[in-house]
């Protein structure tokens, strides 16, 4: 039987069963930990199982993936390979299939046969409904109705002891030989084994492949060797074959003498060494000489082939950093980069490539967003909740920013941020240490620029090999709105930043200045807030106080549009760097016409839409819409 088709693992429903849910290592917990055993083989990757407390198959059915299972599926492999030696030496050499070798012949066809058996009893896998299949007719009938069942049984069964017992003479004539190569049906065991040794990431990929190359030729050097031999015992004058006119009457010398020579023939032949000592003499010999070479063309090419795959795979990568790093040298200098920003360039870039199985979009883009959000919150929460800015907010406030959040890497000596750009982005340090110019290090930086809505203040720049997690001005705006608790507690936290920095530090951003000075006067006349517990005796504990008021929310977080100097019909494909302005959308139309006058050069009058609906009112805007004015 075939298995490619067959189930991972049973889950109980009322008929059925869906696999996926005890694909578990062992030892488990009940989790998945192995991703090589979601395969299509029969049998997950070594070293999955089902988990102990696993809810049981119906009577009788076996999961194709219980271990008893599996081993038993190995352990046939074995007895394959035993097989694919056997068949073709005892098409060549009648003596051993009728002598030693005959009961082993037995005894492995026994195996096999209990494997037929078994196979009733083994659930497979619906592909229409990617269900487990455990009724007894239905496995019966898709393994009988099938042609792995008939090629199961006529490989199995020992024709030479059957026409023994019924004719009372054991007959060596060809025929059986040709019956015994029915148990090369038997390979496709190897190959699934093989697939699943591929597909498990704890094996070495190219040393599963290369085991599997050099099977695939010693089977091929022992089946033309043995055939070779058998077209020399067949011929009618032994004297006037490749092997007896180097060895006098072969056929009545030691077995193991006749199939050195073969197999000495068969690699010289499939090396292309050719010395010539053994060669074709008569024609038969001569037209299979000359199929086993060109077969030994195709299998040189498909050696070579797999081979070169091999090797360029493992050094793919450094060609693609080799080709990276030209063009980036070749880039700067053409356009005069000084020295210094090249260094940077092809520091991030050789940090990139070293980091490219640590970088958290590359790994997580193609998962469903749960399971992203789930990865994020584990790798990044603590981080957050150790974060002053978001110290004492809701849970529902960490478990929606951490999903949002972006992981990045950067190399020594790197400028992440740059004074005086648009505030797009703050950021959060996991590991190493970053250091703004002017104020030392900094476990977090960018936020000022963010909550106040202005240029970002400071240059950063990396200490050393950084990972710090990445938080969108957009992402944040939209999450603080509607949780008004939380945007409080994280303007008290940012507020109570900014009183704890220092004359020096102050004294660099004026505008911080003036704001502590006007809140301070506003704390004197506004109402706070207590927000505290009780104690055991009755009286009130004040933690925390908050103004009631929240200006910094309203006003450091104005709404950002994009405008456009002309009609939106007239829109074109490639805009490049004309495409719009980012601006702060002002308080009235006549503001917004004037700013617009200013960075286009022209007085608009109406302002529309992409769409082509006018814009009457400025409150209906959202963050990001794009304005034509013309």
């Amino acid at each position: 039987m075939s298995y490619s088709d067959t189930a991972r693992s049973p889950v109980p429903l009322s008929e059925t069963r869906s696999p996926m849910p005890l694909l578990f290592r062992r030892h488990s917990s009940g989790e998945i930990r192995n991703i090589a055993s979601v395969s299509s083989s029969i049998l997950p990757a070594f070293g999955t199982v089902i988990g102990e407390n696993s809810i049981k198959l119906k009577r009788f059915v076996i999961a194709p993936y219980d271990r008893r299972y599996r081993l038993w599926q190995t352990f046939l492999v074995v007895l394959v390979v035993y097989s694919a030696w056997a068949s073709p030496f005892e098409l060549a050499f009648k003596k051993a299939a009728t002598g030693g070798l005959l009961p082993v012949d037995l005894v492995v066809d026994a195996f096999f046969a209990i494997d037929i058996i078994l196979t009733f009893f083994v659930a497979y896998l619906d592909k229409s409904t990617y269900l487990l299949v455990e009724e007894h007719n239905k496995i019966a009938f898709r393994y009988i109705s099938h042609l792995w069942f008939p090629m199961d049984v006529a490989s199995t069964l020992p024709f030479q002891t059957i026409n023994r017992i019924v004719t009372g003479k054991m007959n060596r004539g060809p025929v059986f030989g040709f019956l015994n190569l029915l148990r090369l049906w038997r390979l496709r065991r190897v190959s699934e084994f093989f697939s699943r040794l591929e597909k498990d990431t704890r094996f070495s990929y190219f040393w599963t492949r290369y085991c599997k190359l050099i099977c695939v030729t010693l089977f091929a050097v022992h089946s033309a060797g043995c055939f070779y031999f058998w077209l020399a015992t067949r011929y009618h004058n032994a004297d006037s074959t490749w092997i007896g006119t180097n060895v006098p009457n072969f056929k009545t010398r030691s077995i193991w003498l006749g199939y050195t020579y073969s197999m000495y023939w068969s690699i010289t032949t499939l090396a292309t060494v050719g010395y010539g000592d053994l060669h074709a003499v008569n024609t038969e010999e001569k037209i299979f000489t000359i199929f086993y070479m060109l077969f030994n063309i195709g299998l040189t090419a498909y050696l070579i082939g797999n081979m070169t795959n091999l090797i360029v795979h493992t050094a793919v990568r450094t060609f693609a950093m080799r080709d990276a790093i030209n063009k980036i040298l070749s880039y700067t200098s053409k356009n005069r980069l000084p020295e210094g920003l090249k260094e940077q360039m092809l520091a991030h870039l050789t940090l990139k490539f070293k980091t490219a199985e640590l970088q958290q979009e590359q790994v997580l883009e193609d998962l469903p967003k749960a399971i992203r959000s789930s990865i994020s919150k584990h790798l990044f929460r603590t981080t957050l909740e150790n974060t002053y800015l978001f110290k004492g907010v809701s849970e529902d406030f960490i478990v929606q920013l951490v999903s949002e959040i972006k992981a990045e890497y950067f190399p020594p000596k790197v400028d992440i941020v740059i004074q005086n750009e648009i505030p797009t982005d703050f950021y959060i340090v996991v590991s190493g240490a970053v250091f703004l110019s002017k104020l030392g290090s900094q476990e977090m930086f960018g936020d000022i620029g963010v909550i106040f809505n202005i240029p970002q203040p400071f240059t950063v720049r990396s200490k050393r090999l950084s990972q710090v997690v990445r938080i969108n001005h957009h992402h944040f705006k939209q999450l603080v709105q509607p949780l008004k608790e939380d945007g409080k507690i994280i303007l008290a936290n940012f507020v109570q930043h900014l009183k704890g920095l220092k004359m020096e530090e102050l004294a660099e951003m004026p505008l911080i200045s003036e704001f502590l000075d006007d809140l301070d006067s506003e704390l004197q006349e506004a109402t706070v807030i207590e927000v505290g517990t009780q104690d055991q005796a009755g009286q009130a504990k004040q933690e925390n106080i908050i103004p009631t008021t929240t200006p910094v929310l309203s006003t450091t977080l104005p709404t950002r549009v994009i405008i456009h100097g002309y009609h939106p019909d007239n829109r074109r494909p490639n805009e490049g760097g004309n495409a719009g302005k980012l601006i702060h959308l002002p308080d009235s139309v006549e503001d917004l016409l004037s700013i617009a006058e200013t960075k286009f050069g022209k007085r608009g009058t109406t302002i529309a839409m992409a769409d082509g609906s006018q814009v009457e009112d400025l409150a209906a805007l959202r963050e990001d819409d794009h304005l034509y004015i013309f």
